[in-house]
């Protein structure tokens, strides 16, 4: 029989679709992607052609190129330049379109992806994250700084060179107000973190956990909205990104890139996206938030009654979808 399970970190329902359940087998991509060569001389990505994207605002160099290259996003969603200004008109708020809009280009090679690259590369990758996070958050013009990264065209890529993004904006969202306030109340009432609380429970029933390293657990939540869709949350409590140390870095880099590889072969490379969900710094050391990187592949599509009521229909068993995880040997 089809269930409600309600979600207690994001105050969402979602419907447990028992009866329409994929096996986790089903999900698998049908569509090969097309092999891409190692370089293209039209990707603005490509070492040796830096002149296609603006001058790189904070680069990894490499013996005869560089490992990493950050850049401003061309066709930025926000002006780097000008100054914060709010406008108000009767009901109507305006806030001027400042803020940072960042690429980071993670690999030189052009036909590789997050899950094959070595964990060395993957922790240089989490450290520009951490660079440009610190960066961004020490503008007085910003509030909320996001890091993210789709991978193809379901997930709203448009280079398929592999690049993360970060956008710094002047204002903090609605969502992530939202959440904000919610883990505080839980915290006035309970006197605990709520994704600490659940992530020891999800350590104890071990049914949703994929992974577990040293530092951070990797689990389908118990409500999860879409298929396969995960949280990687750190074991010591961090209410922000800044908080981790270098050890944690290099471990959040290889369970990032196992689980991504679980998902590339065992789901035959998915489009997915995945976002670092953070408090801003200015929340650093409070005892209510807990920062984490939610992984979601794009395997189902929203559709009206999604659209219609904020209420998602999974198609498949959260307990199911972890355990075919599990199986999948990855180095």
């Amino acid at each position: 029989m089809p269930e409600l399970r309600y979600n207690v970190i994001t105050r969402e329902w979602v419907i447990i679709a028992t009866e329409r359940a994929k096996r986790p087998d089903q999900f698998v991509r049908k569509q090969e992607r097309n092999p891409l060569p190692p370089f293209d001389a039209k990707c603005p990505f490509c070492p040796g052609n830096e002149a296609m994207t603006p001058p790189a605002t904070y680069v990894v160099p490499d013996t005869n190129s560089w490992r990493v290259r950050v850049t401003p996003n061309k066709f930025a969603a926000l002006s780097y330049e000008g100054e914060r200004k709010r406008i108000v008109q009767g009901i109507r708020r305006t806030v001027s379109g400042v803020g940072i809009h960042e690429v980071m280009v993670e690999t030189p090679v052009h036909n590789m992806t997050t899950a094959l690259l070595g964990d060395a590369q993957v922790e240089i990758i989490i450290q520009t994250y951490l660079n440009r996070f610190k960066f961004a958050s020490s503008d007085p013009r910003i509030d909320q700084v996001t890091i993210f990264k789709n991978h193809g065209e379901a997930a709203g890529t448009s280079i398929e060179h592999p690049h993360s993004q970060m956008i710094a904006t002047p204002v903090i969202t609605s969502q992530l107000r939202e959440r904000l306030s919610h883990a505080l109340e839980h915290f006035d009432e309970f006197g605990e973190c709520i994704f600490c609380r659940v992530r020891e429970q999800e350590l104890k029933d071990q049914t949703r956990i994929v992974l577990e390293t040293e530092h951070f657990v990797a689990f389908v939540q118990f409500a999860t909205l879409t298929p396969f869709s995960m949280l990687i949350m750190p074991r010591r409590h961090m209410a922000c990104f800044a908080e981790i140390k270098d050890s944690e870095a290099a471990d959040l880099a290889r369970i990032l890139r196992r689980v991504l590889a679980k998902l590339y072969r065992g789901l035959a490379d998915p489009d997915y996206n995945y976002v670092v969900r953070t408090a801003p710094t200015e929340y650093s050391g409070v005892k209510h938030y807990h920062w984490y990187v939610s992984i979601i592949p794009r395997l189902t599509r929203m559709a009206g009654f999604e659209l219609g009521s904020g209420m998602f229909i999974n198609v498949s068993l959260p307990e199911e979808n972890a355990s075919f995880l599990r199986g999948i040997a990855v180095e």
